[in-house]
């Protein structure tokens, strides 16, 4: 049996936007699954609505989500950020893929939040650099409400905390294939962080992970976080999520369900 992600609704999209001088606000759909789903599940749906996307057969598309333990291993990644070995990573009980985002390796796992938009670039920035920009305020809208005061790095996409020491919370890849994206940003909330230590994490020398929850020594809930990347996502990039229609599910039980505000 195969399950459809859910569907934010619209209310999850606080009010009121400012929205850029020059154009209207966005229609988009934002999805949202309940529990972890393997890399390659959410690869494959990450596709086909990307190509639905670029033929215009559906508005804009956030697919929010949790992945089962994986290390990704971006374009840039090199042998001695993770070992060249694969079997040393999977026999910890994480999956290995090679993707084609920019970055090097990250870990992926129950307790992080994942938000792949998958957009028309050009409405919403001049480049890929923009929008890592407007995905880093995401993270720092997200943060503050939970009173996290994150921060940039420059030459280092993400958003940092300083805990006393300097630690990555949030990591953002992006790739554009035929002007839509691709891949997106991972929020570390409540999470096991031993696997980033297997890694030489986003292949920075040095770097330190964290995650809300060690940041704020207390439980943090997971689907909030994940109704306010929803909110911040539509605030930041001035979009209106609508309920879905012609909804793909994923090619494995995947259990769901919808927020109601």
């Amino acid at each position: 049996m195969t399950s459809t992600p859910a569907v934010i609704d619209p209310a999850v999209a606080d009010s009121p936007r400012q929205v850029p001088p020059g154009r209207s606000r966005s229609v988009g759909t934002a999805l949202v699954v309940e529990e972890p789903v393997s890399y390659g599940a959410a690869w494959d749906l990450q596709s086909r609505l990307h190509a639905e996307r670029v033929h215009r057969a559906r508005p804009d598309t956030l697919l929010i989500l949790e992945h089962r333990p994986v290390y990704t291993l971006g374009r840039t990644t090199q042998p001695l950020h993770w070992g060249g070995y694969e079997p040393a990573l999977r026999a910890q009980g994480a999956e290995v893929h090679r993707v084609n985002r920019g970055g090097s390796i990250t870990y992926h796992g129950p307790g992080q939040v994942v938000a792949y938009p998958i957009f028309e670039l050009a409405p919403y920035a001049a480049g890929p650099r923009q929008l890592v920009h407007h995905l880093e305020d995401v993270v720092l809208r997200v943060l503050r409400r939970w009173r996290i005061d994150g921060h940039r790095v420059p030459k280092r996409p993400g958003i940092w905390v300083a805990v006393p020491d300097e630690r990555k919370i949030a990591s953002i890849g992006l790739r554009v294939e035929h002007g839509v994206t691709l891949h997106g940003l991972a929020l570390n909330v409540d999470m096991d962080l031993t696997p980033f230590e297997r890694i030489v994490p986003c292949g920075l020398k040095g770097c330190r992970v964290t995650s809300m929850a060690e940041v704020l020594h207390r439980p943090v809930s997971i689907e909030s976080v994940k109704e306010e990347l929803a909110q911040a996502i539509a605030r930041v990039l001035s979009i209106d999520w609508t309920r879905a229609t012609n909804v793909m599910s994923f090619g494995e039980s995947v259990p769901f369900r919808s927020f109601v505000v």
